[in-house]
């Protein structure tokens, strides 16, 4: 990265634009403490550590992470125990995670599996119910 890279800076609507975000979403990162744009009068300028950190949040945010998880992950960047505590916590969240999800799965295809029986029964009534009259 060049000196000219790091010395870029974005407006509110230029990260709101580049990442399909709404202001008010940019906003609120910034309310609650994940990002921390320089304020220059009433104008937010954002710096790239705010664009690496709104990419990060919103990856997180697909990902199914809480908020306050991002904000733990991408803290730990910033402060000790550094990148290999984010690591080792992030992995720690991904499996959580990801047991949450296969557990969902498989209470979805429980509730399928219901569902298809329940359908098989309502089609052997309404076939019995059609052949009686």
């Amino acid at each position: 990265m060049t000196v000219h890279d790091t010395a870029r800076t974005w407006s509110i609507t230029d990260l709101a634009e580049e990442y399909d975000v709404t202001l008010r979403t940019i906003r609120h990162y910034e309310d609650v403490g994940l990002l921390s744009p320089e304020r220059r009068g009433t104008v937010r300028v954002f710096h790239n550590r705010d664009r690496i950190r709104l990419a990060l949040i919103l990856r997180g945010r697909r990902l199914g992470f809480s908020l306050e998880e991002i904000a733990t992950i991408v803290n730990m960047y910033d402060d000790q125990p550094g990148e290999a505590g984010q690591l080792e916590y992030l992995l720690e969240q991904i499996g959580r995670r990801r047991a949450e999800l296969l557990q969902r799965r498989r209470d979805i295809e429980q509730t399928l599996e219901e569902l298809a029986a329940v359908e098989d029964r309502c089609h052997q009534d309404l076939a019995r119910l059609l052949d009686s009259r």
